[in-house]
Parts: structure tokens; C-alpha cells; sequence
């Protein structure tokens, strides 16, 4: 009986389409004037960071979107992927991206 190495590989996601895979911030439990929150309320989170970019978004010059940047996002055609335990990973047509957030690097 031939043995196999059990060699642990990270499965990864790729969007297709016009899509991006987005791990979405955590909801705020806290107001912006230092009120907690209880567990049961949070204030909607609609941010946060591209992981991975589909081919066709990034070989189009119309979308200047790239892999760790951070984004404001429509959550209403967000398809949860159900790989982490935390369940914060989101496949979102490019369209719902409605803002790219950047660093002015004049300074």
C-alpha cells in the first residue's frame, strides 16, 4: 500500500464575471461618542478589503480596483462564501463597489 503525505493546502476562491471577493469589515459595536452597544444591536458595516479580483475586472482598464484595497460596498447582491467560521467573505458584482478608498500620496 502506496502511503500519501497528508499535505494541507488553502483552498482558494476565485471570482468569475464581473465580480470581487470582499471580506467585509466587522459590524461596530460601539458608537463613534463611546456608546456600547448590546450583542443583539450593531451598526451595519457596508465596508471592506478586496481579496481577490476576477480576471475580467482586472484585465479591464474601466476598473481601477486591485487586490487589499478597501471598499464601500451594496450589500444587496452580496453572495456569502462559507469558508471561514467568521462567515465575512462576500462575492459582489463589481457593480455594488460604489467607492474605492485611497491614500493621497502627494504628501
Amino acid at each position: 500500500m502506496a502511503s500519501r503525505s497528508k499535505s494541507q493546502s488553502l483552498e482558494t476562491i476565485e471570482p468569475v464575471g464581473a465580480r470581487v471577493l470582499i471580506r467585509k469589515d466587522e459590524d461596530k459595536k460601539q458608537t463613534k461618542a463611546g456608546i456600547h452597544l448590546p450583542d443583539k444591536v450593531e451598526i451595519p458595516t457596508i465596508t471592506g478589503r478586496v481579496i481577490a479580483v476576477a480576471a475580467q475586472v482586472a484585465n479591464d482598464d474601466d476598473y481601477t480596483i486591485e487586490k487589499y484595497d478597501r471598499v464601500l460596498f451594496n450589500p444587496k447582491h452580496a453572495i456569502p462564501v462559507d469558508l471561514e467560521g467568521d462567515n465575512r467573505l462576500f462575492v459582489i458584482p463589481i457593480e455594488d463597489v460604489v467607492a474605492i478608498f485611497r491614500r493621497d500620496s502627494d504628501g
